[in-house]
C-alpha cells in the first residue's frame, strides 16, 4: 500500500535536509514511519493478511538499517529524527 504523493509533500517537506531532498535517511525513514503506520491500523481489521505483515516487517527493517547508518554518521540528526518521529530508542 504506497503513500500517495497527496501524503507524501508534507513528510518530505519537514524532514528534508535541503531544497530538493528526496533521498536522505532523514526523508526516507519519515516516509516509511508513515507506511508502517498505515499498516498498523490495516492489522487492527485483517488479522490473517500475513503478506502484508511479511511486507510491513520488510519496512521496519528497512527503516531500522537507515536509522543505524544515520546513527553511525551523524547522531545528532539520528536523535532529532527519532525524537520528532516518536521512536522509542
Amino acid at each position: 500500500m504506497p503513500l500517495v504523493s497527496a501524503l507524501k509533500a508534507p513528510v518530505i517537506e519537514k524532514y528534508r535536509v535541503h531544497a530538493k531532498d528526496t533521498g536522505s535517511p532523514e526523508v526516507q525513514s519519515a516516509i516509511l514511519t508513515e507506511r508502517i503506520n498505515m499498516l498498523s491500523g490495516h492489522f487492527k481489521d485483517h488479522k490473517k493478511d500475513h503478506a502484508s505483515r511479511r511486507g510491513l516487517l520488510m519496512m521496519v527493517n528497512r527503516r531500522r538499517r537507515l536509522l543505524d547508518y544515520l546513527k553511525s554518521r551523524h547522531h545528532q540528526r539520528y536523535q532529532d529524527l527519532i525524537q520528532s518521529l516518536g521512536l522509542r530508542r
